[in-house]
């Protein structure tokens, strides 16, 4: 089992790390022959996804795990749609472990129920410690695929977990939190953001904590956008223009998503982005051309409660999505950035914005009461 206590490479290297060794097993596959035909597709998408592994922003597996008295993550023989044969098959090297909190609970059942999955990741990472490693930011995620691990990213979780707090926000940070959606709160919802929901953004800035708005009403959206200093995500949100959805995005705020450098990650569920491998694409492509080629992801949604599109039933159907997109003519450098290198791009821009933030600022003693009355 992998020592999680390893040190990690500088966050100032991760650009570096995101480059495989070149005696790392699929490196030599990393460019493959130009002008490759269409019936090659399926080689030339496990080829590239070893060279640019998926970062999956969204998966269900801590709530799912929660509710399963017993589960081998190592064998691949579950009710699950993830675990890690599927994860080497599916050229997955992150992702973002949601912990999710249903609408009906709330106060302190959300806070302690986001502890619980919290502290249930950390203890699946350790069990299958071979093959998962916990990650804040860019450089921990590179140095995890670098050792053949998938990157754990702890997140998102909802506002509700840190109980109108600053104090408990950084104390879950610590305990690994990097992602918090900001919607459903009495200062985060359909008025945008009270001004105690503002120094929350600022904070969570200053500890390196990305925002995640999909859900989030617009105007909670362009405030966050507005206020944060480090990029925003949207962490399962597809194009309203394709597919109308309350968690899909409008062109308009697309553009300002773009504008701002954020990052909209286009979910694989059929009731969001269609039924099939081509409406997932043609989604992407949206978004890539309205939002900005470094601005669009992927969020795989397995295990929750989406259906997914026809081939895409798991997570080791990623190859599958790539060999489509080489079929409708993207590049290898597109791809790149849309699996891997766009939300490395996220989480190096949270963690230089916290260092500089940490040099300006204390951590924040304001409390919603003082702020919002």
């Amino acid at each position: 089992m992998a020592d999680l206590q390893d040190e990690f490479d500088t966050t100032a290297e991760a650009g570096e790390l995101d480059r495989l060794p070149a005696d790392a097993p699929g490196a030599e596959a990393a460019e493959p022959e130009p002008g490759a035909r269409l019936g090659d597709a399926p080689d030339k998408a496990r080829a590239l996804l070893a060279a640019h592994p998926v970062a999956d922003g969204y998966s269900g597996l801590p709530w799912a795990l929660r509710g399963l008295p017993y589960c081998d993550l190592e064998s691949g023989d579950s009710c699950l749609e993830t675990d890690v044969p599927r994860l080497r098959a599916g050229g997955v090297g992150a992702q973002f472990w949601s912990l999710h909190v249903p609408e009906e609970i709330a106060g302190d059942r959300a806070v302690s129920a986001t502890l619980e999955q919290l502290d249930l990741v950390r203890h699946v990472v350790i069990r299958y410690g071979d093959a998962l490693r916990l990650a804040r930011d860019a450089s921990e995620a590179a140095d995890a695929r670098n050792h053949g691990r998938v990157a754990t990213v702890v997140g998102p979780a909802s506002a509700r977990a840190i109980g109108d707090s600053l104090g408990a926000l950084r104390s879950l940070h610590a305990l690994g939190l990097s992602v918090l959606t900001l919607a459903d709160t009495s200062w985060a919802g359909g008025a945008g953001l009270s001004a105690f929901g503002e120094e929350v953004v600022r904070e969570m800035n200053r500890l390196g904590v990305l925002a995640d708005l999909s859900g989030a009403p617009e105007e909670t959206a362009r405030r966050v956008l507005s206020v944060s200093r480090a990029p925003v995500l949207f962490t399962r949100s597809g194009a309203r223009a394709l597919r109308e959805h309350p968690a899909n995005l409008s062109d308009d705020l697309l553009a300002a998503v773009g504008a701002a450098k954020g990052l909209c990650l286009v979910p694989l569920s059929a009731e969001q982005t269609g039924t099939s491998v081509r409406d997932v694409v043609s989604h992407l492509e949206h978004v890539r051309r309205v939002a900005g080629p470094e601005c669009v992801g992927i969020a795989g949604t397995y295990d929750t409660t989406a259906a997914h599109p026809k081939e895409l039933d798991d997570a080791s159907c990623y190859p599958r999505l790539v060999a489509e997109l080489l079929g409708q003519g993207w590049s290898d450098a597109e791809i790149g950035a849309l699996t891997w290198g766009n939300v490395q791009r996220a989480l190096r821009g949270a963690d230089f914005t916290a260092r500089a933030a940490r040099e300006r600022r204390e951590a924040s003693t304001a409390t919603i009461t003082r702020l919002d009355g």
